[in-house]
């Protein structure tokens, strides 16, 4: 059986780290439920092709060489948080943020993407 943890971790690697956006969607279709419904600051997205969307838009106005950090994570039954870091090769963290999912069935029905706000 997959974890919540695991399932956030999978996320993290290939969907928010993968540019090949085959591959990306692939992941998306695989990792959400097909009525899954990702929410982050700028709205909410229902369904994989949403996601896929949304996903596309986000990596598309970050700086190409960004990558996200597992930081850490923890689960608590079917609910999933991963704290993440986005940063350039050079190490410098530009962004951090958290992940928090419900998972059924090893697939993410709701994904809250909480974006930390600079200091």
């Amino acid at each position: 059986m997959t974890t919540a943890s695991q399932v956030l971790q999978a996320n993290l690697k290939r969907v928010f780290n993968e540019h090949d956006a085959l591959r990306r969607k692939q992941a998306i279709h695989e990792l959400y439920a097909p009525d899954a419904i990702l929410y982050e600051d700028e709205g909410k997205f229902s369904g994989t092709e949403a996601i896929v969307g949304a996903v596309t838009q986000l990596l598309g106005v970050l700086p190409p060489k960004l990558t996200f950090v597992l930081a850490a994570v923890a689960e608590n039954h079917d609910m999933g948080k991963l704290l993440w870091k986005g940063q350039l090769p050079d190490g410098t963290v530009v962004v951090t943020g958290t992940d928090v999912a419900h998972v059924e069935g090893g697939r993410i029905r709701a994904l809250y993407v909480f974006v930390d706000k600079p200091a």
